[in-house]
Formats: structure tokens, sequence, C-alpha cells
């Protein structure tokens, strides 16, 4: 009777099953998306880990090449007169940089150089320790030496800007009495900021 009844409308027995299979696959691929979904689910956890940083290293990089341009380019105070500037290392005018500095000798100027080196130089230390740890660290480990290393950095910034800021940054030190801040200047703060929010969470950060 139900064979006849399954013949009328067109249906067979590997119809049936046809779609019984279909229906059965299709459940188990709804259950499976929901619990990729689930918030607490490992995988889930591991996708936003992985997110996380992949963010953290992308502000790395950006760090980094901001310090080398703050440290290279010679725009850290900018005159309102006249179209010159001046850096770490040379005086501009009318965008040739070929004038060395008048205060070239002071000692906070070679100490703002070295601390900004010096800056540079953690910054890539930490970048390189952190892709060094992400692929051999054991899982639920920190990564501290990234941390440390980016906090050193961190504060190299710190007082090698201080320094520029006290005796520099308001004109009277390079001998511009009418002038701003460059873009030098503003991206070394910025990476001052950078650098500790990326150490916290490098020391605060546990491989999954």
């Amino acid at each position: 009777m139900l064979r006849k009844m399954a013949r009328r409308r067109g249906l067979t027995h590997g119809d049936h099953m046809t779609r019984s299979s279909l229906a059965f696959i299709v459940s188990c691929a709804w259950e499976e998306a929901a619990r990729l979904r689930t918030p607490n689910s490992p995988n889930h956890q591991k996708a936003k880990m992985l997110v996380l940083l992949a963010g953290i290293f992308v502000v790395h990089i950006a760090t980094v090449i901001m310090l080398f341009v703050s440290t290279i380019a010679n725009v850290w105070v900018v005159s309102d007169i006249t179209s010159a500037s001046v850096g770490l290392w040379k005086n501009c005018s009318n965008s040739h940089c070929d004038g060395a500095l008048s205060y070239a000798d002071e000692d906070a100027l070679k100490a703002v150089q070295a601390f900004m080196i010096l800056s540079i130089i953690f910054s890539v230390i930490s970048l390189v320790v952190f892709v060094f740890q992400l692929f051999t660290m054991e899982k639920g480990n920190r990564f501290f030496l990234s941390g440390a290393t980016m906090l050193v950095c961190w504060l190299c910034i710190m007082v090698g800007a201080s320094i520029y800021t006290h005796h520099y940054a308001n004109g009277y030190g390079t001998r511009f009495f009418q002038s701003h801040h460059g873009y030098c200047f503003i991206l070394t703060w910025i990476c001052f900021c950078f650098s500790f929010i990326i150490g916290i969470l490098y020391l605060v950060l546990r491989k999954k």
C-alpha cells in the first residue's frame, strides 16, 4: 500500500533515503556551525586569539615604521616664519636638509639621538622575539620576553621624547622663536603610547 502511494507521488525508496540523508547532513552542518559560533567553544576562542595577535603584530610593525620615520626625518620643530625645520640630525630649509645643527654638540641632543636609536633597536628585537615565540613557545605560556623588550623600548622613547620636549620643543633651543611641533615629534609620542599598550598586551596574553 505504501509502495503504491509512493509510486503515485513519484517517489521511490531511494528518494526517501536520499532525502533522509540530505536532512541528516544539513542538520549536522547546522549543529557544527552553531557550535563554532558559540562564544565558549575552543575554536571560537582560538579564532579570537588569532585575530588579536594579528592586530598586535600589525600595530607593532606600524610602531617600528613610525619610529624609523620620526628618528630619521628632520621635522621635529617647524618654523612659523620661514619654510625651515629641524630634526635630530640636520637643519632643513626649502626641503633641503644639508645644514648642520648649531647645537649638535650639546649633550641633551646626543642623549635624544641615542635613546631614539635604542628604541628602534628594542622594538625590532621585540618583534623578532614575538614571531619566534609565536611558533616555538608552548601553549599556555605568556609572551614575557617580547613584552619586557617592548617596555624597554617604551622607556627609551619616554626618556628621549621628554628630553627633547624640555630642551628643544618650545623653539628656544632650536633658535626658532615662532614655531610649532612637526610630525616627527607627534609620531614619537604616538609610538610612546603604542609601545606601552603592546608591551602590556604581550605580558597579559597567553598562547592558545
